[in-house]
């Protein structure tokens, strides 16, 4: 039985990933910004435990690491799972502000988290999987901040895995590319508002680069996290791994 951090895990891509788990078998603990939403899944998910974390708050990702301490005993995953989007909006009109948040939560907010969980992931031996995106491999119009962090994130996963193989600990990055759920709906919305297309045929522009022209459900993203942490999974470590129907952007 494996003991389970996912951050950002009360909705979308991370709460299927904390259902994959907690429906292993696995001990689960959620921690994200959405009292509510960790209530909903707690409620569904018996057994499972969350705390609420905000993790631009060094205090809070502090309490954060207590609850894995109580309700965990120790750490054998990491999910990494925690970041925001940021406004759509080209460069010269994107405030400063508005960079600075997106790269607190998915840049500074993640280093903060991992760097609090490396000494229990080296006395368990154990997995980082860390949540890039499609957006990690190529530039992204209208949405520099969230790419700028998500191409960060492959940086940051590489290094750890240099830096923790000799502890036997494994760190790879999973890149989504578009998947269904509400998250996907705001992004479709926020392109059509700026280039003033309609929802139906933004979302026919985003596939029309995929080979498989459909959208990724979460539950195949959830599948690739429990691969890596399988002993077949754990052979693999640095790699930055999509799974996005196959975007021919190289």
């Amino acid at each position: 039985m494996m003991r389970v951090l996912v951050t950002g895990g009360a909705g979308g891509i991370g709460l299927a990933i904390a259902r994959r788990f907690h429906a292993e078998g696995h001990r689960v603990l959620i921690g994200d910004v959405d009292r509510d939403g960790i209530d909903k899944a707690l409620a569904a998910h018996p057994g499972m435990v969350g705390a609420r974390c905000d993790v631009s708050q060094v205090s809070e990702i502090d309490a954060l690491f207590e609850s894995v301490s109580t309700h965990l005993g120790g750490l054998d995953v990491l999910v990494n799972n925690v970041g925001i989007g940021g406004p759509t909006a080209p460069a010269d009109e994107l405030p400063s502000a508005d960079w600075r948040a997106v790269m607190d939560i998915n840049l500074t907010g993640t280093f903060e988290v991992t760097q609090r969980a490396i000494p229990l992931l080296k006395a368990s031996a154990g997995t980082i999987i860390t949540l890039s995106s499609a957006a990690g491999r190529y530039g992204y119009p209208n949405r520099i901040a969230y790419a700028t962090s998500k191409w960060g994130l492959i940086g940051f996963t590489k290094t750890l895995a240099m830096e923790l193989g000799p502890f036997d600990v494994t760190a790879n990055a999973i890149l989504p590319g578009a998947v269904g759920g509400e998250r996907f709906d705001r992004v479709i919305a926020g392109r059509a508002t700026v280039s003033g297309r309609s929802v139906a045929e933004e979302t026919a522009l985003g596939l029309a680069s995929q080979s498989l022209k459909r959208i990724v459900p979460p539950e195949h993203v959830a599948d690739l996290a429990l691969f890596l942490t399988t002993p077949a999974g754990r052979s693999i470590s640095g790699a930055a791994l999509p799974i996005d129907c196959d975007l021919q952007h190289g």
